[in-house]
């Protein structure tokens, strides 16, 4: 028996930074996903060790389970309908684990993913051997909630092969959990982020469990549906950026000139409120939906130029808003800004050819072109071999 899941990644639409500062922010699933498959060897495989390869970037670690064992003595005893934090003893444990796999110093960024996952591993299975294998199609490091799809799609797979959770092998294709299934994947994702990001929001895990389009203010998550098709162009700048610079600077900023800081949070407020609206509100034909993406459009450029006015733009992203502009479609930052990626509109009745000349001439400049439906369905699990 192997199970799969899949988890989505996740775009900021609107709200970003002003969120800190009491705004409300909206955050979509995208149709691009991270998977995760696990299987448990039989006992005539004869092997005693726990596996992970991250196929994308072509590593592979394995643990002997008497050597987990023996530094992590107590983690086997984890409830898996209980998720817990990890200690930060059990972090430096975990760490030390993970450094004798000598992950090569190029991709040492990732060795805090392959901790997080022998912690979810050994909390909700303890010592049993397995292999997991991931792949992802979400740019690492790039605002797109990869960190938190691969703890999402970590935490089903895991959860699905243990007696927390009751699902249907037998189905066929792609299946999507319970309500409380969800809710108790999403608390182990969540655990898992705080091992990665140290402080993570649980905006994106939130996100990529329960997909479709999730509203946030002061710290409260509602979870909204969107009913009308959205199609984004997501353009990667491989810029890399410094999210808690970016915020800081924006504070200070906002010390420097409070009030004109505070006309511009409550313009984003106002701009991420009728989105939601927009997004929620039903549509009849293409004159509808067609009616909703120039206003949508709009407010995209406005959020845009109120995130420039927060000093989070970047050469690089203008280079896009330029780009598409010639296009006459309408595009801004999502996420942390100073690099990272742009969304674009992709109007429903808008010819391929001009999308392909957009695709080509943004790529020419260097940058990655991904193309995502927005606030589609969360995460999903499937099932082969017998059980």
């Amino acid at each position: 028996m192997e199970v799969r899941a899949r988890a989505p990644g996740k775009i900021i639409l609107a709200g970003e930074h002003a969120v800190v500062h009491g705004s409300t922010a909206l955050a979509a699933s995208i149709d691009l996903y991270t998977y995760v498959s696990l299987g448990f060897p039989t006992p005539s495989d004869n092997d005693d060790t726990i596996k992970l390869h991250l196929k994308d970037v072509d590593l592979e670690f394995s643990w002997p389970v008497g050597r987990i064992k023996e530094v992590l003595p107590d983690l086997g005893s984890h409830t898996a309908s209980s998720p817990s934090s990890c200690s930060l003893e059990t972090i430096k444990e975990i760490a030390a684990l993970v450094e004798e796999q000598n992950i090569p110093e190029a991709k040492i960024g990732l060795a805090s993913g392959v901790s997080t996952f022998l912690w979810l591993y050994t909390s909700i299975h303890g010592y049993k051997p397995a292999k997991a294998v991931v792949t992802s199609e979400l740019p690492l490091g790039s605002g797109l909630g990869s960190s938190a799809a691969f703890c999402v799609a970590s935490s089903a797979a895991l959860l699905a092969l243990s007696d927390s959770v009751t699902l249907d092998f037998s189905h066929q294709g792609w299946q999507v959990f319970g309500e409380s299934e969800l809710e108790l994947v999403n608390k182990w994702a969540f655990e898992g982020e705080k091992l990665i990001h140290g402080k993570p929001s649980g905006i994106d895990n939130t996100v990529s469990t329960y997909g479709n389009t999730i509203k946030f203010r002061s710290g409260e998550l509602t979870r909204i549906k969107t009913n009308m098709p959205l199609k984004m162009l997501i353009t990667n700048t491989k810029v890399g950026r410094n999210t808690k610079a970016l915020v800081a600077s924006v504070s200070e900023r906002t010390i420097r000139h409070p009030k004109a800081m505070a006309l511009v949070f409550s313009a984003v407020d106002s701009i991420s409120s009728e989105l939601a609206s927009i997004i929620e509100s039903p549509v009849s034909d293409d004159l509808a939906i067609t009616e909703k993406e120039e206003k949508l459009e709009e407010l995209m450029e406005m959020n845009q130029g109120l995130l420039q006015c927060m000093g989070v733009s970047h050469a690089s992203i203008e280079t896009v808003l330029r780009t598409t502009l010639k296009y006459k479609l309408s595009s801004k930052l999502t996420g942390a800004g100073g690099g990272g990626c742009v969304l674009t509109l992709l109007p429903n009745l808008l010819s391929g050819t001009v999308v392909d000349k957009v695709i080509e001439e943004l790529e020419s400049s260097g940058f990655q072109c991904l193309i995502a439906g927005i606030g589609g369905g969360g995460m999903e699990i499937s099932f082969s071999g017998s059980s």
